[in-house]
């Protein structure tokens, strides 16, 4: 089911969000202080206004609080970056996504009520959107450009199933390298392992077929 997102600071990392976000379905209301910007996504984006993120009141009348998830992609400003995380926090935003500088940044974010902080070198802007659009990836690695290592959450329709019967490989193009179930790692499980409710998947392959397995029942 598509969602609404709210995406505040329209730089590469930004964009890359809103992009992935919208040519997947999704509505977006893009926020940024670049008049400029603004103008670029007016046809890209569900909506696009001009706000100062920091004001509560700005983001109170332009509806921010009828966005579950609401991405902090602002460039450099760490200022900016901190106060708008908190205006969101107490506006009890139900999902907080923030871009950090760095760790002591990141540190920040989360104290002032980031509930995702994303470090742009190594989470590009399209990667985290399909992160967001998947809520059964729990955690990935990226390999190289196009490929990645994902624990994923089984699918409730897998449940009961053996990793022959499912047939990842074929189906998905994906590996299994390990199960995790019940605390337990099950290092190259055999084809004939059976998966449980609960269990995950730990997968490597091409990114856009982890995000279709990814998609599967979501």
């Amino acid at each position: 089911m598509n969602k609404q997102y709210a995406v505040i600071g329209l730089g590469r990392f930004g964009s890359g969000i809103v992009n992935t976000l919208m040519n997947h379905g999704n509505e977006v209301l893009a926020i940024d202080l670049d008049e400029n910007r603004i103008n670029e996504f007016a046809d890209i984006a569900t909506h696009a206004v001009i706000a100062d993120s920091t004001n509560e009141e700005a983001l109170r009348e332009i509806g921010i609080g009828n966005f579950e998830t609401v991405i902090v992609a602002i460039g450099n400003d760490m200022q900016s970056s901190i106060l708008s995380t908190l205006v969101l926090s107490e506006l009890k935003i139900n999902k907080i996504v923030a871009k950090a500088l760095d760790k002591r940044h990141g540190d920040v974010l989360k104290k002032v009520g980031a509930h995702w902080v994303v470090y742009p070198d190594k989470d590009m802007g399209e990667r985290v959107a399909h992160q967001l659009m998947s809520p059964n990836v729990l955690n990935f690695i990226e390999l190289a450009q196009n490929y990645s290592i994902e624990e994923i959450k089984v699918p409730s329709q897998m449940v009961g199933k053996s990793i022959k019967d499912i047939d990842i490989r074929v189906e998905f193009n994906l590996t299994v390298i390990a199960i995790k179930s019940n605390g337990v790692v099950n290092i190259s499980p055999s084809p004939d392992e059976v998966v449980q409710a609960g269990d995950v998947l730990v997968m490597i392959g091409e990114n856009r077929d982890l995000q279709r397995f990814s998609s599967v029942g979501g």
